[in-house]
Protein backbone atom coordinates (compact mmCIF):
# COMPACT_ATOMS: atom_id res chain seq x y z
CA UNK A 1 0.00 0.00 0.00
CA UNK A 2 1.10 3.54 -0.69
CA UNK A 3 2.00 6.23 1.43
CA UNK A 4 -0.36 8.49 0.10
CA UNK A 5 -3.15 6.13 0.62
CA UNK A 6 -1.92 5.22 3.71
CA UNK A 7 -2.07 9.04 4.80
CA UNK A 8 -5.50 10.06 3.07
CA UNK A 9 -6.93 6.62 4.92
CA UNK A 10 -5.79 8.26 8.19
CA UNK A 11 -7.45 11.40 7.78
CA UNK A 12 -10.57 10.46 6.13
CA UNK A 13 -11.14 7.62 9.75
CA UNK A 14 -9.64 9.80 12.44
CA UNK A 15 -11.59 12.77 10.75
CA UNK A 16 -11.75 14.52 14.37
CA UNK A 17 -8.02 14.89 15.61
CA UNK A 18 -7.10 16.03 11.70
CA UNK A 19 -9.66 18.88 11.93
CA UNK A 20 -8.79 19.85 15.07
CA UNK A 21 -5.12 19.71 14.42
CA UNK A 22 -6.31 22.07 11.23
CA UNK A 23 -7.86 24.19 13.02
CA UNK A 24 -4.52 24.83 15.09
CA UNK A 25 -2.56 25.43 12.33
CA UNK A 26 -5.51 27.54 11.01
CA UNK A 27 -5.44 29.78 14.10
CA UNK A 28 -1.65 29.91 14.02
CA UNK A 29 -0.94 31.68 10.42
CA UNK A 30 -3.90 33.22 10.59
CA UNK A 31 -3.05 35.50 14.56
CA UNK A 32 0.48 35.75 11.93
CA UNK A 33 -1.25 37.12 9.14
CA UNK A 34 -3.98 39.82 11.21
CA UNK A 35 -1.25 40.64 13.48
CA UNK A 36 1.25 41.57 9.98
CA UNK A 37 -2.13 43.33 8.75
CA UNK A 38 -3.05 45.61 11.76
CA UNK A 39 0.78 46.65 11.42
CA UNK A 40 1.10 47.59 8.26
CA UNK A 41 -2.19 49.22 8.69
CA UNK A 42 -1.47 51.38 10.82
CA UNK A 43 1.78 52.25 9.22
CA UNK A 44 -0.10 53.31 6.06
CA UNK A 45 -2.79 55.48 7.81
CA UNK A 46 -0.26 57.11 9.27
CA UNK A 47 1.65 57.55 6.37
CA UNK A 48 -2.17 59.31 5.11
CA UNK A 49 -2.68 61.02 8.12
CA UNK A 50 0.74 62.90 7.75
CA UNK A 51 0.50 63.39 4.44
CA UNK A 52 -3.24 64.96 4.89
CA UNK A 53 -1.65 67.35 7.58
CA UNK A 54 1.59 68.88 5.85
CA UNK A 55 -0.70 69.05 2.60
CA UNK A 56 -3.40 70.94 4.66
CA UNK A 57 -0.39 72.73 6.16
CA UNK A 58 0.78 73.79 2.64
CA UNK A 59 -2.49 74.54 1.51
CA UNK A 60 -3.14 77.08 4.39
CA UNK A 61 0.31 78.73 4.49
CA UNK A 62 -0.36 79.12 0.52
CA UNK A 63 -3.30 80.97 1.72
CA UNK A 64 -1.64 82.60 4.32
CA UNK A 65 1.19 83.93 1.92
CA UNK A 66 -1.57 85.31 -0.49
CA UNK A 67 -3.48 87.47 2.13
CA UNK A 68 -0.51 89.11 3.43
CA UNK A 69 0.44 89.19 -0.16
CA UNK A 70 -2.81 91.10 -0.57
CA UNK A 71 -3.16 93.18 2.35
CA UNK A 72 1.00 93.79 2.57
CA UNK A 73 0.27 95.78 -1.08
CA UNK A 74 -1.99 98.20 1.26
CA UNK A 75 -0.14 98.12 4.46
CA UNK A 76 2.10 100.93 5.67
CA UNK A 77 5.18 99.67 7.06
CA UNK A 78 8.13 101.90 8.29
CA UNK A 79 11.35 103.07 7.19
CA UNK A 80 14.33 104.63 9.29
CA UNK A 81 16.51 106.75 7.02
CA UNK A 82 20.24 106.77 8.16
CA UNK A 83 23.41 108.80 6.61
CA UNK A 84 24.95 107.11 4.55
CA UNK A 85 28.47 106.87 6.24
CA UNK A 86 26.43 105.23 9.65
CA UNK A 87 27.98 101.72 10.26
CA UNK A 88 24.84 99.75 10.53
CA UNK A 89 26.63 97.11 13.28
CA UNK A 90 27.25 100.16 15.20
CA UNK A 91 23.98 101.05 14.91
CA UNK A 92 22.42 98.35 15.55
CA UNK A 93 25.04 97.76 18.44
CA UNK A 94 24.02 101.00 20.42
CA UNK A 95 19.95 101.20 18.75
CA UNK A 96 20.64 104.86 17.68
CA UNK A 97 23.14 106.41 14.81
CA UNK A 98 26.53 108.22 15.77
CA UNK A 99 27.04 109.90 12.79
CA UNK A 100 24.64 113.05 11.96
CA UNK A 101 23.07 114.56 8.50
CA UNK A 102 21.77 118.14 8.00
CA UNK A 103 18.20 118.63 9.35
CA UNK A 104 16.68 120.28 6.17
CA UNK A 105 17.17 116.75 4.74
CA UNK A 106 13.73 116.32 6.51
CA UNK A 107 12.43 119.07 5.10
CA UNK A 108 13.82 118.33 1.53
CA UNK A 109 12.33 115.08 1.62
CA UNK A 110 8.93 116.19 2.81
CA UNK A 111 8.44 118.80 0.46
CA UNK A 112 9.83 116.52 -2.51
CA UNK A 113 6.62 115.20 -3.11
CA UNK A 114 7.31 111.95 -2.25
CA UNK A 115 4.03 109.55 -2.77
CA UNK A 116 5.16 106.30 -0.55
CA UNK A 117 5.62 107.98 3.01
CA UNK A 118 2.71 109.08 4.86
CA UNK A 119 4.90 110.72 7.92
CA UNK A 120 8.19 112.22 8.27
CA UNK A 121 9.84 112.66 12.04
CA UNK A 122 13.57 113.80 12.05
CA UNK A 123 14.99 113.04 15.47
CA UNK A 124 18.66 113.03 17.15
CA UNK A 125 19.77 110.74 19.69
CA UNK A 126 22.73 110.61 21.55
CA UNK A 127 23.64 108.89 25.02
CA UNK A 128 24.30 111.90 27.07
CA UNK A 129 25.66 111.93 31.64
CA UNK A 130 22.99 113.50 33.31
CA UNK A 131 25.53 115.15 35.54
CA UNK A 132 22.46 116.69 37.80
CA UNK A 133 20.96 113.53 38.78
CA UNK A 134 24.17 111.30 38.33
CA UNK A 135 23.02 108.88 35.72
CA UNK A 136 23.30 108.16 31.98
CA UNK A 137 20.40 108.58 29.62
CA UNK A 138 19.06 108.54 26.17
CA UNK A 139 18.59 112.29 25.20
CA UNK A 140 16.10 112.40 22.12
CA UNK A 141 15.67 115.70 20.12
CA UNK A 142 12.45 115.83 18.02
CA UNK A 143 10.42 118.21 16.25
CA UNK A 144 7.17 118.60 14.49
CA UNK A 145 5.94 116.04 12.05
CA UNK A 146 6.70 117.30 8.62
CA UNK A 147 3.76 117.30 6.63
CA UNK A 148 4.30 115.56 3.22
CA UNK A 149 3.95 118.37 0.28
CA UNK A 150 4.85 119.62 -3.25
CA UNK A 151 5.68 122.68 -2.21
CA UNK A 152 8.94 124.50 -1.10
CA UNK A 153 11.78 123.64 1.38
CA UNK A 154 9.97 126.13 4.30
CA UNK A 155 7.16 123.78 5.32
CA UNK A 156 6.40 123.54 8.49
CA UNK A 157 4.10 121.35 10.75
CA UNK A 158 0.88 120.55 9.75
CA UNK A 159 -0.42 122.00 12.85
CA UNK A 160 2.31 123.60 14.35
CA UNK A 161 2.97 120.88 16.90
CA UNK A 162 6.04 119.17 17.64
CA UNK A 163 5.59 115.27 17.81
CA UNK A 164 8.17 112.68 19.74
CA UNK A 165 8.56 109.41 18.05
CA UNK A 166 9.70 106.50 19.72
CA UNK A 167 12.89 105.77 19.97
CA UNK A 168 14.17 103.20 16.97
CA UNK A 169 13.82 99.90 18.90
CA UNK A 170 10.09 101.07 19.61
CA UNK A 171 8.19 102.53 16.93
CA UNK A 172 5.00 104.32 17.85
CA UNK A 173 1.32 103.04 17.71
CA UNK A 174 -0.07 103.93 14.25
CA UNK A 175 -3.17 105.67 15.58
CA UNK A 176 -4.18 109.14 14.34
CA UNK A 177 -4.76 112.46 15.91
CA UNK A 178 -6.37 115.11 13.53
CA UNK A 179 -4.03 117.27 11.98
CA UNK A 180 -4.97 120.71 10.38
CA UNK A 181 -4.78 120.71 6.16
CA UNK A 182 -2.57 123.46 4.55
CA UNK A 183 -4.41 124.82 1.34
CA UNK A 184 -3.37 124.45 -2.42
CA UNK A 185 -1.40 120.78 -3.43
CA UNK A 186 -0.90 119.91 0.15
CA UNK A 187 -0.94 116.27 0.94
CA UNK A 188 -0.37 116.87 4.77
CA UNK A 189 -0.84 113.48 7.17
CA UNK A 190 -2.52 113.43 10.95
CA UNK A 191 0.27 113.64 12.85
CA UNK A 192 1.14 110.17 14.85
CA UNK A 193 2.10 111.41 18.41
CA UNK A 194 1.83 113.97 21.11
CA UNK A 195 3.65 116.74 21.01
CA UNK A 196 6.71 117.82 23.11
CA UNK A 197 7.11 122.07 23.28
CA UNK A 198 9.92 123.47 23.96
CA UNK A 199 11.23 123.82 27.64
CA UNK A 200 8.64 120.62 28.17
CA UNK A 201 10.53 116.70 28.60
CA UNK A 202 8.86 113.35 28.29
CA UNK A 203 10.42 110.92 30.95
CA UNK A 204 11.19 107.05 30.57
CA UNK A 205 9.41 104.71 33.14
CA UNK A 206 12.63 103.95 34.64
CA UNK A 207 13.66 108.10 34.80
CA UNK A 208 10.64 109.01 36.59
CA UNK A 209 10.05 106.09 38.60
CA UNK A 210 13.32 106.28 40.31
CA UNK A 211 13.92 109.93 40.51
CA UNK A 212 10.56 110.32 41.88
CA UNK A 213 9.26 112.59 39.18
CA UNK A 214 5.66 113.34 38.56
CA UNK A 215 3.55 115.24 35.74
CA UNK A 216 4.67 118.85 36.26
CA UNK A 217 7.90 118.50 38.51
CA UNK A 218 10.99 120.73 37.24
CA UNK A 219 13.60 119.48 36.83
CA UNK A 220 17.97 120.66 35.22
CA UNK A 221 19.39 118.97 32.61
CA UNK A 222 22.94 119.76 31.56
CA UNK A 223 22.26 123.24 33.29
CA UNK A 224 18.81 123.92 31.32
CA UNK A 225 15.23 123.46 33.37
CA UNK A 226 12.63 121.41 31.94
CA UNK A 227 8.54 120.80 32.99
CA UNK A 228 7.93 117.03 32.91
CA UNK A 229 4.71 117.12 30.48
CA UNK A 230 4.63 113.27 30.66
CA UNK A 231 5.70 110.50 32.19
CA UNK A 232 5.81 106.76 29.90
CA UNK A 233 4.23 103.93 30.90
CA UNK A 234 6.77 100.80 31.34
CA UNK A 235 8.09 99.25 27.88
CA UNK A 236 10.92 97.05 28.58
CA UNK A 237 12.99 98.90 26.16
CA UNK A 238 15.91 101.63 25.89
CA UNK A 239 12.67 103.98 25.94
CA UNK A 240 12.74 103.39 29.86
CA UNK A 241 15.94 105.28 29.92
CA UNK A 242 14.93 107.56 27.69
CA UNK A 243 14.58 111.50 27.95
CA UNK A 244 12.47 113.33 25.26
CA UNK A 245 12.70 117.09 24.12
CA UNK A 246 12.54 119.60 21.69
CA UNK A 247 14.86 119.04 18.85
CA UNK A 248 16.15 122.88 18.55
CA UNK A 249 16.78 122.28 22.52
CA UNK A 250 18.81 119.02 21.87
CA UNK A 251 20.58 120.34 19.17
CA UNK A 252 21.85 123.32 21.57
CA UNK A 253 22.57 120.99 24.17
CA UNK A 254 24.68 118.33 21.98
CA UNK A 255 26.17 121.16 20.61
CA UNK A 256 24.93 119.94 17.47
CA UNK A 257 23.05 123.06 15.59
CA UNK A 258 21.05 121.81 12.55
CA UNK A 259 22.26 118.18 12.71
CA UNK A 260 20.08 114.93 13.21
CA UNK A 261 20.93 111.28 13.13
CA UNK A 262 17.84 110.30 12.21
CA UNK A 263 14.93 110.05 9.35
CA UNK A 264 12.01 108.00 11.18
CA UNK A 265 9.31 107.05 7.97
CA UNK A 266 6.29 106.35 9.03
CA UNK A 267 3.09 104.15 6.71
CA UNK A 268 4.99 103.77 4.13
CA UNK A 269 2.94 102.58 1.01
CA UNK A 270 4.18 100.65 -2.33
CA UNK A 271 2.35 98.16 -3.94
CA UNK A 272 5.69 96.97 -6.50
CA UNK A 273 6.81 93.47 -5.36
CA UNK A 274 10.55 94.90 -3.97
CA UNK A 275 8.86 97.84 -1.82
CA UNK A 276 12.09 98.63 0.38
CA UNK A 277 13.89 98.85 -2.90
CA UNK A 278 11.37 100.42 -4.87
CA UNK A 279 11.66 103.49 -1.49
CA UNK A 280 15.18 103.19 -1.20
CA UNK A 281 15.89 104.09 -5.14
CA UNK A 282 13.23 107.17 -4.26
CA UNK A 283 15.26 108.19 -1.36
CA UNK A 284 18.17 107.91 -2.61
CA UNK A 285 17.02 110.30 -5.73
CA UNK A 286 16.14 112.58 -3.04
CA UNK A 287 18.63 112.14 -0.98
CA UNK A 288 21.87 110.67 -2.09
CA UNK A 289 23.61 110.65 1.00
CA UNK A 290 21.25 108.57 3.17
CA UNK A 291 20.15 104.47 3.63
CA UNK A 292 17.58 103.32 4.18
CA UNK A 293 16.39 100.57 6.58
CA UNK A 294 13.07 98.54 7.39
CA UNK A 295 12.26 98.66 10.84
CA UNK A 296 9.37 97.25 13.04
CA UNK A 297 7.10 97.13 10.44
CA UNK A 298 3.36 95.58 10.05
CA UNK A 299 4.91 94.04 6.92
CA UNK A 300 7.47 92.31 9.28
CA UNK A 301 5.61 91.69 11.93
CA UNK A 302 2.87 89.83 9.13
CA UNK A 303 6.43 87.65 7.84
CA UNK A 304 6.97 86.66 11.45
CA UNK A 305 3.50 85.49 12.01
CA UNK A 306 3.39 83.40 8.89
CA UNK A 307 6.61 81.74 9.93
CA UNK A 308 5.13 80.90 13.08
CA UNK A 309 2.27 79.56 11.84
CA UNK A 310 4.17 77.52 9.41
CA UNK A 311 6.72 76.31 12.58
CA UNK A 312 3.63 75.48 14.73
CA UNK A 313 2.46 73.56 11.53
CA UNK A 314 5.35 71.71 11.45
CA UNK A 315 5.71 70.85 15.22
CA UNK A 316 1.51 69.40 14.91
CA UNK A 317 2.92 67.22 12.05
CA UNK A 318 6.25 66.48 13.82
CA UNK A 319 4.02 66.03 17.11
CA UNK A 320 1.02 63.91 15.32
CA UNK A 321 3.96 61.84 13.87
CA UNK A 322 5.54 61.40 17.27
CA UNK A 323 2.50 59.56 19.27
CA UNK A 324 1.47 57.54 15.61
CA UNK A 325 4.93 56.32 16.07
CA UNK A 326 4.68 55.70 19.90
CA UNK A 327 1.38 53.96 18.85
CA UNK A 328 2.88 52.10 16.30
CA UNK A 329 5.90 50.39 18.91
CA UNK A 330 3.25 50.05 21.07
CA UNK A 331 1.33 47.90 18.43
CA UNK A 332 4.67 46.03 17.56
CA UNK A 333 5.46 44.91 21.27
CA UNK A 334 2.18 44.00 21.46
CA UNK A 335 2.50 41.75 18.83
CA UNK A 336 6.07 41.06 19.23
CA UNK A 337 4.44 39.19 22.69
CA UNK A 338 1.34 37.76 21.47
CA UNK A 339 2.10 36.23 18.02
CA UNK A 340 5.10 33.83 19.19
CA UNK A 341 2.45 33.11 22.18
CA UNK A 342 0.00 31.88 19.85
CA UNK A 343 2.67 29.83 17.55
CA UNK A 344 4.28 28.11 20.73
CA UNK A 345 0.69 27.64 22.41
CA UNK A 346 -0.71 26.14 18.99
CA UNK A 347 2.79 24.12 18.30
CA UNK A 348 2.42 22.16 21.63
CA UNK A 349 -1.51 21.91 20.92
CA UNK A 350 -0.11 20.38 17.27
CA UNK A 351 2.34 18.22 19.19
CA UNK A 352 -0.12 16.92 21.54
CA UNK A 353 -2.72 15.99 18.58
CA UNK A 354 0.35 14.07 17.02
CA UNK A 355 1.22 12.38 20.00
CA UNK A 356 -2.27 11.11 20.55
CA UNK A 357 -2.71 10.38 17.39
CA UNK A 358 0.38 7.99 17.45
CA UNK A 359 -0.78 6.01 20.51
CA UNK A 360 -4.35 5.24 18.92
CA UNK A 361 -2.51 3.69 15.80
CA UNK A 362 0.09 2.11 17.63
CA UNK A 363 -1.13 -1.34 16.38
CA UNK A 364 -1.31 -0.20 13.21
CA UNK A 365 1.98 1.00 12.78
CA UNK A 366 2.96 -2.53 14.56
CA UNK A 367 1.35 -4.36 11.76
CA UNK A 368 3.00 -2.29 9.13
CA UNK A 369 6.64 -2.59 10.27
CA UNK A 370 5.76 -6.06 10.60
CA UNK A 371 4.39 -6.19 7.03
CA UNK A 372 8.12 -4.44 6.56
CA UNK A 373 7.22 -1.07 6.73
CA UNK A 374 10.63 0.71 7.32
CA UNK A 375 11.64 3.09 10.18
CA UNK A 376 11.63 5.91 7.30
CA UNK A 377 8.15 4.87 5.87
CA UNK A 378 6.42 5.09 9.74
CA UNK A 379 8.14 9.03 10.12
CA UNK A 380 7.08 9.92 6.90
CA UNK A 381 3.60 8.30 7.53
CA UNK A 382 3.47 10.78 10.80
CA UNK A 383 5.00 14.10 9.16
CA UNK A 384 3.59 13.89 5.81
CA UNK A 385 0.11 13.76 7.99
CA UNK A 386 1.50 16.43 9.71
CA UNK A 387 2.87 18.81 6.95
CA UNK A 388 -0.48 18.03 4.86
CA UNK A 389 -2.72 19.68 7.70
CA UNK A 390 -0.07 22.48 7.98
CA UNK A 391 0.00 23.27 4.62
CA UNK A 392 -3.94 23.06 4.33
CA UNK A 393 -4.51 24.97 7.53
CA UNK A 394 -1.89 27.74 6.60
CA UNK A 395 -3.39 28.59 3.26
CA UNK A 396 -6.83 28.51 5.09
CA UNK A 397 -5.64 30.58 8.05
CA UNK A 398 -3.80 33.17 5.51
CA UNK A 399 -6.93 33.80 4.03
CA UNK A 400 -9.01 33.79 6.91
CA UNK A 401 -6.77 36.49 8.97
CA UNK A 402 -6.76 38.93 5.87
CA UNK A 403 -10.83 38.16 5.61
CA UNK A 404 -10.95 38.80 9.30
CA UNK A 405 -8.83 41.73 9.77
CA UNK A 406 -10.52 43.85 6.71
CA UNK A 407 -14.08 42.93 7.49
CA UNK A 408 -13.16 44.42 11.27
CA UNK A 409 -11.32 47.67 10.39
CA UNK A 410 -12.83 48.08 6.80
CA UNK A 411 -10.96 51.07 5.77
CA UNK A 412 -8.64 51.96 3.21
CA UNK A 413 -5.52 51.59 4.70
CA UNK A 414 -6.10 48.21 5.82
CA UNK A 415 -7.94 47.52 2.02
CA UNK A 416 -4.27 48.57 1.00
CA UNK A 417 -2.24 46.23 3.51
CA UNK A 418 -4.31 43.46 2.65
CA UNK A 419 -3.16 44.01 -1.29
CA UNK A 420 0.06 44.17 -0.06
CA UNK A 421 -0.07 40.64 2.08
CA UNK A 422 -0.95 39.43 -1.04
CA UNK A 423 2.20 39.57 -2.52
CA UNK A 424 3.38 36.27 -3.64
CA UNK A 425 6.55 36.46 -1.39
CA UNK A 426 4.00 36.68 1.44
CA UNK A 427 1.56 33.77 0.23
CA UNK A 428 5.38 31.64 0.00
CA UNK A 429 6.28 32.51 3.36
CA UNK A 430 2.75 31.62 4.70
CA UNK A 431 2.27 28.31 2.36
CA UNK A 432 6.16 27.48 4.41
CA UNK A 433 5.29 28.57 8.01
CA UNK A 434 2.09 26.11 8.56
CA UNK A 435 3.74 22.95 7.12
CA UNK A 436 6.97 23.85 9.37
CA UNK A 437 5.21 24.60 12.24
CA UNK A 438 3.38 21.19 11.76
CA UNK A 439 6.65 19.48 11.61
CA UNK A 440 8.31 20.30 14.47
CA UNK A 441 5.29 19.84 16.46
CA UNK A 442 4.85 16.39 15.09
CA UNK A 443 8.29 15.27 15.50
CA UNK A 444 9.05 14.04 18.87
CA UNK A 445 5.97 12.16 18.45
CA UNK A 446 6.81 10.44 15.06
CA UNK A 447 10.32 9.98 16.30
CA UNK A 448 8.72 7.62 19.53
CA UNK A 449 6.49 6.23 16.30
CA UNK A 450 9.86 4.47 15.29
CA UNK A 451 10.98 3.86 18.49
CA UNK A 452 8.50 0.86 19.56
CA UNK A 453 8.94 -2.79 19.50
CA UNK A 454 5.79 -4.06 17.29
CA UNK A 455 6.00 -7.25 18.99
CA UNK A 456 5.78 -5.58 22.26
CA UNK A 457 2.77 -3.90 20.23
CA UNK A 458 1.14 -6.68 19.03
CA UNK A 459 1.31 -8.53 22.13
CA UNK A 460 -0.61 -6.01 24.19
CA UNK A 461 -2.84 -5.67 21.27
Amino acid sequence: MRLGTLILNELRHRWLNSVLSLVTALVAIGCLVAALALLREHRLATDAIITAKEEETRTRLAALADDMRKITVRMGFNILILPKDQNLGDFYADDFAQKTMPEDYATRLASSGVATINHILPSLQQRVRWTERERTVLLIGVRGELPITSGGPDATPANGTTTTPASPSKLPPTSSKPGDSKGGDSKAKKPLLPSVPKGKAMLGYDLHRSLSLKLGDTFTLMGRTFTVSECRAEKGTKDDISLWINLSEAQELLDLPGRINAILALECNCAAEDRLGEIRAEVARILPDTQVIEYESKALARAEARNRAEAEGVAAITAERERRTQLEQQKERFAGAVVPLALLVCGVLIGLLSWQNVRERALEIAILRTLGLGTGSILGLVLFRAAAIGLLGSLLGYAGGLLAVNAWAGTPAMAQAVRELLAPIWIVTAVVAGPVLALAAAWLPALAATQQDPADLLREG
